[in-house]
């Protein structure tokens, strides 16, 4: 009896949370696919893996995940927004030559530890030091402040900032792209609309000339 109780009274078992539970399934997915394409002799680039170790993941082809990956798990392809995900959640940009990303808690095989991941108490306004950006000279500063943070380092390693510019511009072909997809809509809908009234004059026309004979 005493065990029917505590089954009852015992709270319900709590998951993680949505954004990293689908962070670590993509993951779990591309180990999946990679392994069943080890016979193969031609094999598909990679997009975003667990590094070596298995204690952080890198998104190989910023590109690709965005266009590919995100839209299959988070219903968007915002890159930046990926990102900014991880910062809330604790996760630090591990190396400035690639994007690796990493959490005590987030590894390979322990999808258990998920669970004692939980969001950092931060204002809205603040975003990790590799997405900021400044526009006057104290922004500079700050910006400098956070790098100082998160990388140990005062100064910006050049192919981290090539590679922040390259996802920089994929983001504005992607919103170029999304612009001439509005216009296109736009304009067929103004085609829409002429043919709409041309059809409603021409009724009008042909109703008040049949009045005009009767009268």
């Amino acid at each position: 009896m005493s065990s029917n109780y505590s089954s009852l009274s015992s709270p319900k078992a709590k998951g993680p949370a949505p954004f990293l539970a689908k962070t670590y399934a993509l993951l779990e997915e591309g180990e999946e696919e990679e392994s069943g394409e080890e016979g193969c002799s031609r094999r598909r680039k990679k997009i975003v893996s667990w590094n070596n170790e298995g204690t952080g993941f890198v998104v190989w082809s910023p590109a690709e995940f965005s266009d590919l990956t995100l839209p299959r798990y988070f219903k968007h392809n915002n890159f930046s927004s990926f990102i900014r995900q991880l910062n809330t959640y604790g996760f630090k940009k591990t190396s400035s030559r690639r994007w690796e990303f990493k959490h005590e808690k987030f590894q390979r095989g322990y999808k258990q530890m998920l669970m004692e991941i939980t969001r950092k108490k931060s204002e809205p306004s603040v975003f990790p030091a590799f997405l900021k950006a400044s526009s006057s000279s104290d922004d500079h500063q700050d910006h400098r402040h956070h790098q100082i943070m998160n990388d140990g380092s005062s100064a910006v390693d050049e192919e981290s900032t090539n590679v922040h510019r390259q996802t920089l511009i994929e983001e504005n072909q992607n919103l170029r792209r999304e612009k001439v997809e509005l216009q296109t809509q736009i304009a067929q809908f103004k085609d829409l609309q002429i043919k709409l009234l041309d059809c409603i004059a021409q009724h009008t026309g042909t109703s008040d000339h049949k009045e005009t004979r009767l009268c």
